[in-house]
């Protein structure tokens, strides 16, 4: 896709501006799923008469030009679709949303556009005309490679169906990542390290590996509260863990962010923008964004039904119900939350500029003595079992944060 394809008559050329050193990133959430697996609390949503895409794509476009009018011009060097499930779009909506996203800003000419997808026959049908849109990753929701395990988790398509969306991707696009999910019912070390061992042998540049967990609302939660679902204990999900981040490492996918593996160049960039604290504009049904207005970060937030967001966008040009500047103790809480899953750990220097904060040394000291954390070029970093016990670590220096 050329950087750009023209602009609307009123909207003058931007000059490109990006007052946040992290870059730019454009998220673009599509809502729709043929089905809710059961174990998913995400924004997403069936609907068996079908999706009028161009009453949708419309929606988009409009959403898209008051984003602009909010952020200002700007260089994106990152978009993503995600979902829901994007695959599901037909490629001309896809690309008429690039072309309107190209109208608002400046497209960087090496972008990252990324597009979830999930690997049924159907879906996988459309990447080269994705391509042709102008996606050059796909993110596939593979989930697992073992067939009995895909019906227990609601999956719609089969392993083999897997196999072959994966061989589709690595063809069509230069990058390409799938998914899978450990910790899931039954599963062992045994197991687990086999399937694993399969997916790396498809010599992929990047793998998610999540650990499965139950959130409140969903039917495995419903059936866990039973106690009709189990999943390994703690010190078995820990030990999944431990064998992953062995197995990864030792086949040149290190871990570059706590669940996120990759080859040396093949890291998301737009994820890297998420946990590197960057600003993104954030589209359609229940998107968050974090934009820089007037020199003050700002959290927004959609409305979430898309029906509702769409008569929204309609009547008042965007769907947004929350646009909040956020305070330096919040833009630190949520820098420090993000930039410690990162291998890379948290820029120190970053944090202060952005909130005049850094944790203190008498807080630190303690958790590099004990393996849990280390400093390393002006960066924090969690280390060894720091790695297992983030949440709480980060907590304990939510509360150590001092001014500068």
């Amino acid at each position: 896709m050329p950087p750009s394809r023209g602009r609307e008559p009123d909207m003058p050329p931007a000059t490109v501006v990006n007052p946040d050193g992290a870059g730019f990133g454009v998220y673009v959430h599509w809502p729709f799923c043929a089905s809710k697996c059961p174990y998913c609390d995400f924004n997403s949503h069936v609907r068996a008469g079908g999706v009028d895409q161009g009453a949708f794509l419309e929606a988009f476009r409009r959403e898209i030009r008051a984003m602009r009018a909010l952020a200002g011009p700007r260089d994106v060097g990152t978009i993503f679709f995600g979902g829901g499930t994007p695959s599901l779009m037909e490629p001309a909506t896809v690309a008429g949303i690039l072309d309107e996203i190209a109208a608002a800003w400046s497209i960087a000419p090496d972008a990252e556009i990324t597009l979830e997808a999930n690997p049924s026959s159907v879906e996988a049908g459309r990447f080269r005309d994705y391509a042709s849109a102008g996606v050059n990753r796909v993110s596939l929701g593979v989930q697992s490679l073992v067939d009995d395990d895909l019906r227990a988790l609601g999956r719609l398509h089969s392993a083999a169906e897997a196999l072959a969306a994966i061989e589709i991707a690595a063809t069509t696009f230069k990058r390409y990542s799938f998914d899978l999910i450990c910790a899931r019912p039954g599963q062992t070390e045994a197991r687990w390290e086999s399937e694993l061992n399969a997916a790396l042998a498809l010599g992929p540049g990047h793998l998610s590996l999540y650990q499965l967990t139950i959130e409140q609302g969903t039917p495995f939660a419903a059936l866990y509260d039973k106690g009709r679902l189990r999943i390994p204990a703690a010190r078995e999900a820990d030990n999944l863990f431990r064998l992953t981040q062995d197995m990864t490492a030792a086949r040149g996918l290190p871990a570059y962010e706590i669940s996120n593996h990759a080859r040396d160049g093949e890291a998301c960039r737009h994820n890297l923008l998420y946990w590197r604290y960057g600003e993104y504009a954030g589209l359609g049904p229940g998107a968050h964004g974090r934009l820089i207005v007037d020199g003050v970060r700002t959290a927004t937030a959609t409305e979430r039904l898309p029906e509702a967001w769409r008569e929204a966008v309609m009547r008042a040009g965007h769907g947004l119900l929350e646009r909040e500047a956020l305070s330096r103790a919040e833009q630190a809480d949520e820098a420090l939350m993000m930039g410690l899953r990162l291998a890379e750990g948290l820029d120190l220097g970053r944090l202060e500029e952005l909130a005049g904060v850094r944790p203190s040394s008498d807080a630190i000291a303690p958790l590099v003595e004990g393996g849990l954390l280390a400093v390393d070029g002006g960066r924090l970093k969690a280390i060894g079992h720091g790695r297992f016990v983030l949440n709480e670590l980060i907590l304990q220096l939510s509360d150590a944060l001092r001014p500068v």
